[in-house]
């Protein structure tokens, strides 16, 4: 019996260390399995550090209790970076995930509606001259030296620009200008600006898109707007058959048009590049100008100023939104500017079209007489009373009264120096102009004008007749 406990004393004795050994391996690492997790947890470091050069983010997703990892969008990210705006506008910021869309709807608009926009030519029977030849750069070696390059390339018979030859009697039509136009029904009528039809000696000639030529017949220009109305007609082109049915425009609301709104405008850039197409935005609203031109100049009001390319040759031609509406008739650039360009609102053209259509001539509402917007500046250069409201003016030339003789002004009294302040109640001032007031007029309307007058309000009653026709 002793030697059997001395046995089981043995075996515990030697069972103890292991139950101690295996306790401890719960506790700490051998040495063998300490370098094995030390390599494991090392080469995850490393897949770690990997992964999030490469660009993948880290998070913890709520609804799945494990780390997942996605690709990060690392330009954007980096512009984020570097950008100086706050984060939380940089989160909330749109994306530009319409620019397809956009660029769509304009390749749409142009490809439907360019067909609607013509071309005008104009001339002119001129005195025919005899034509001499010259060397466009003089007697520069540099650009000659005897090679004979610039016969070749610009040919003997060159005509010389700076001095004609003698006149051999008789005449010659001659192409002076050009502009652009827009058709408004399918029986030919066309708008455009007056000052491109403005000569009545001239010839009017439309090209369509196809390359078909009509001869080209004015039926009216406005006399207090830079519009005026032509017509073709499509069964008679000049050479060829004519046009089964002519492509029209649509018309928008001009009254709707914001700051900021695409602009896309279709013309005969610099008479010679038909149907160009130029796109920007609408950058400003109520603009007034002073548009000189043809040796004259002319008040515009009201005008919506674009981006949008306008060269010499687009006169007359639309300005359209991304819906395919026409919402102005490209008029005028600044001077001396880049991409400032105007436009007539295409709301004060509609009554011109309709009457055109009703009357087949322009029928225009008209008191008569001319004026200057007051404003603030104007009230204190003067020490004017108001700083709204028509001043009753002269024009530039001797000619041009304040008040037209036996126009509705004059027949009802109205003197130079008087100050229009309303219009049946309607406040005169820089975004809503006499012109604009009484365009919405019809003829044989009876109006009542509040006037100031050597400092006392009087009120003037006087009825609406229709605009002489503009010369």
């Amino acid at each position: 019996m002793e030697e059997i406990k001395d046995k089981t004393a043995s075996t515990k004795a030697r069972k103890t260390p292991t139950k101690i050994k295996n306790s401890a391996t719960k506790c700490f690492l051998g040495s063998n399995n300490g370098t094995f997790l030390a390599r494991l947890v090392l080469g995850l470091l490393l897949i770690f550090l990997v992964l999030t050069l490469t660009g993948f983010e880290f998070r913890w997703e709520k609804s799945f209790p494990f780390w997942s990892f996605q690709r990060k969008n690392i330009s954007t990210e980096k512009s984020n970076q570097n950008s100086s705006l706050p984060k939380d506008l940089l989160n909330s910021a749109p994306l530009s995930t319409n620019l397809q869309e956009e660029e769509d709807l304009t390749v749409s608009v142009v490809e439907k509606y360019s067909p609607a926009v013509v071309s005008i030519i104009i001339s002119k029977d001129m005195p025919k001259f005899e034509q001499y030849s010259f060397n466009p750069f003089g007697f520069d070696p540099f650009f000659d030296g005897g090679s004979g390059f610039f016969d070749d390339f610009f040919g003997q018979e060159m005509p010389n620009p700076n001095g004609r030859g003698n006149n051999n009697g008789g005449t010659e039509k001659v192409e002076i200008g050009g502009g652009t136009g827009f058709i408004v029904s399918k029986d030919g009528m066309i708008v455009t600006n007056k000052h491109v039809v403005s000569d009545d000696k001239a010839e009017y000639t439309v090209i369509l898109s196809d390359g078909k030529k009509y001869s080209a017949k004015v039926l009216g220009r406005a006399r207090n707007t830079d519009v005026a109305v032509i017509k073709i007609d499509p069964q008679n082109p000049q050479e060829g058959e004519g046009a089964k049915e002519l492509e029209t425009v649509a018309l928008g609301d001009s009254s709707k048009v914001k700051i900021g709104q695409t602009a896309i405008a279709i013309g005969n850039a610099l008479g010679e590049f038909r149907n160009t197409v130029s796109k920007g935005i609408v950058s400003g609203l109520s603009r007034n100008i002073t548009a000189g031109g043809n040796g004259g100049a002319e008040e515009l009001d009201q005008l919506i100023q674009t981006d949008a390319a306008i060269n010499q040759g687009n006169s007359g031609g639309p300005l359209i939104n991304l819906k395919g509406e026409v919402i102005g008739i490209n008029v005028a650039i600044a001077a001396g500017a880049q991409n400032i360009g105007f436009a007539i609102p295409i709301n004060s053209v509609k009554n011109i079209i309709q009457s055109v259509t009703e009357k087949g001539k322009i029928s225009q509402p008209y008191i008569g007489v001319r004026y200057a917007i007051i404003n603030k500046e104007i009230k204190e250069r003067n020490n004017l009373p108001f700083d709204y409201g028509a001043l009753v003016v002269r024009g530039e030339q001797l000619t041009d009264l304040a008040v037209i003789p036996g126009s509705p002004a004059d027949k009802a009294g109205l003197a130079e120096n008087d100050i229009i302040l309303e219009v049946d109640g309607k406040k005169i001032d820089e975004k809503n102009s006499l012109v604009k007031i009484i365009s919405e007029l019809e003829v044989g309307q009876e109006i009542e004008l509040k006037v100031w007058r050597k400092g006392e309000i009087k009120s003037f009653k006087l009825k609406i007749e229709e605009a002489p026709q503009s010369e």
